[in-house]
């Protein structure tokens, strides 16, 4: 039984992000290049193999029982979040990390498939009325938010946020209800302002004039889009890249990895890479499509929300168009956790398509 499955899988949604960790792994490899960091690149493949492991697991495991799980998963995260703020490891500023020595954890990476999870839990469940519904999910969502925002982690933050957005859009209520949504969120939009640091509004500010500030906060970005540019057409080739070998391009490697693909490959390695990422977007939401539970569908959509807005904002940022926020371009960025998260996604998704494939 579990061979059948196994044979019936979408191989797009294996194939896709293996070509997306080569891509990822030949430029931290190339961006560290006469560095003490080229282990990363080795490392990278250690996480991938393992997730690719997970991913297969997954997809035997029927995703239908994740659904009596989703509270433990929920608490779980608002665990390790706590750990983070008592025992994290503080980098650049930020403690996201819990430090094991041989392996950094990120509890906010695990926290987006469990807030997935729990959320499509929680909507399936069809246990009170809308109203309800929606006043105890804002009070679930407000915790992990308030968490990761403490560490500070405004990028995680938006991630989840638009999880939420994401399912609650699609959650079969009236219209008028979700209209009514959004204007009163788009009315507490500038509240956000204050809750922000100050380091965060100059990174507003740097978003929307890099210029400002170009030997502080606006640095990264000037450099990440000159990176971009002197890809020109065809790229500078791999480890021959000014701006990531001269240490111009800060956190080559994770955050800003996509302007180190593009000084190396040019537009044409940039424009391949950006198709290979909305092509498997589309097959993500493709498993939301064919998916013949509520549960299913909104473990999907919720999937495809967290791949789509990472990989909009990574992007983004990269090309000078988003406000710098940290999160990472899916498995490509450096990064354990994040990349055997994603894996345990696909998982999710594979099982989610082979059980409901017709």
């Amino acid at each position: 039984m579990q061979l059948k499955l196994l044979r019936t899988i979408d191989w797009t949604l294996v194939a896709l992000p293996v070509l997306l960790v080569v891509a990822g792994v030949i430029t931290i490899y190339s961006t560290t290049l006469g560095t003490s960091q080229t282990y990363l690149a080795g490392r990278q493949i250690l996480f991938a193999v393992l997730g690719l492991i997970l991913m297969f697991a997954c997809t035997v495991f029927n995703y239908r029982a994740l659904k009596s799980y989703a509270g433990i998963f929920y608490l779980l995260s608002i665990g390790l979040l706590f750990l983070v703020l008592m025992f994290g490891k503080k980098i650049f500023g930020a403690t996201r990390w819990i430090d094991f020595g041989v392996f950094q954890l990120q509890p906010s990476e695990i926290l987006k498939i469990s807030m997935t999870i729990f959320t499509a839990a929680f909507l399936s469940s069809g246990a009170t009325g809308w109203l309800k519904r929606l006043i105890w999910l804002l009070a679930i969502f407000a915790v992990p938010i308030f968490l990761v925002l403490r560490q500070p982690d405004l990028g995680t933050a938006i991630v989840i946020s638009f999880v939420f957005l994401g399912l609650f859009f699609i959650w079969p209520i009236h219209k008028k209800i979700k209209i009514i949504a959004v204007i009163v969120m788009i009315a507490i939009i500038p509240l956000g302002w204050f809750l922000m640091r100050d380091y965060q509004h100059q990174r507003i500010r740097t978003f929307i004039d890099p210029g400002s500030d170009p030997y502080g906060s606006g640095y990264n970005v000037i450099q990440s889009i000159i990176a971009v540019g002197s890809g020109g057409i065809w790229g500078r080739g791999l480890g021959n890249g000014p701006q990531s070998q001269l240490n111009f391009l800060p956190v080559s490697h994770t955050d800003f990895i996509f302007a180190g693909w593009a000084e190396a490959t040019g537009l044409i390695g940039s424009v391949a890479l950006i198709i290979t990422m909305i092509i498997l977007n589309w097959r993500i939401y493709n498993v939301a499509k064919i998916a013949q539970d509520d549960f299913g569908r909104y473990l999907a959509v919720g999937f495809g929300v967290i791949f789509t807005v990472q990989t909009v904002i990574n992007i983004g940022m990269n090309l000078g168009i988003a406000p710098v926020t940290g999160i990472p371009l899916p498995y490509v960025s450096a990064g354990g956790t994040a990349l055997m998260t994603n894996f345990i996604s696909l998982g999710i998704l594979q099982s989610i398509y082979v059980r409901n494939k017709k």
